[in-house]
């Protein structure tokens, strides 16, 4: 009895001394960042939307499988290392923290999440993120809701964008200052690629892989995902390309 409580003794002086206890906020990823390639950050908070994740996730991170292109290091991006859980209640763990160091970001993907009408648009290290990130990146993409965030950053106010279509009425009231764009599935203007989200976040990042790739590219990746590619299909709007 005497040894037992002398381990346990032992135990708690190396546990309150750090010895023991050895928690990095900022823990390395296990994401290979490749050079040469474009590096894709998405953006992620509790809440976030399973499909305006997935679907450019899937899109993106399929190039790596296509030869002789320049293809995409596709990685997650939040304010904290912890647990995220998505609004259909999937958890998982970012690769980096915007608090922390991470790669210099080219395309920044921002999905739709849970409070992005309403607390998200207060949170002003977010929107710090953001708008820091915007001045490097080439393109800056969201899906669904996500708008409500790059227009609360001021990244949209010279460009046209679009969102949820049954969000668009608060979009317009929030932000009526905007040049807002309904009945259409993605507005592209300048680096800024807005797109009404859910199921048609596809389509959206489609689209970018056949501005950065060629029709023939974006074929095969919507090939291999089994997906119906036609651009001249899907309504869109294009004001200003690079």
């Amino acid at each position: 009895m005497k040894n037992l409580f002398l381990a346990f003794s032992t135990l708690f002086l190396f546990s309150c001394s750090g010895q023991i206890k050895n928690e990095n906020p900022f823990p390395p990823s296990k994401i290979e960042i490749v050079e040469g390639r474009y590096n894709v950050g998405f953006l992620i908070m509790d809440g976030v939307y399973n499909t305006e994740l997935t679907a450019p996730f899937d899109i993106f991170q399929h190039t790596i499988f296509r030869d002789s292109i320049k293809a995409m290091n596709t990685f997650m991006i939040a304010k904290t290392m912890d647990v995220v859980t998505s609004f259909e209640g999937i958890r998982m763990l970012p690769d980096y923290s915007y608090r922390g160091s991470y790669p210099k970001i080219d395309i920044l993907v921002v999905p739709s999440a849970e409070h992005h009408l309403d607390t998200d648009l207060e949170d002003t290290e977010l929107i710090e993120f953001i708008k820091k990130t915007d001045k490097e990146a080439e393109y800056v993409t969201s899906h669904c809701d996500g708008a409500f965030v790059l227009a609360k950053a001021g990244l949209l106010n010279d460009v046209a964008s679009t969102t949820f279509p049954s969000d668009i009425p608060k979009y317009k009231e929030m932000f009526p200052d905007l040049d807002v764009r309904d009945n259409t599935l993605f507005v592209h203007d300048g680096k800024y690629i807005t797109s009404a989200g859910g199921a048609k976040s596809f389509e959206a990042s489609l689209y970018l892989a056949e501005i950065l790739y060629g029709k023939k590219i974006a074929d095969r990746l919507a090939g291999g995902l089994v997906i119906d590619w036609d651009l001249e299909s899907v309504p869109h709007v294009v004001i200003n390309k690079q």
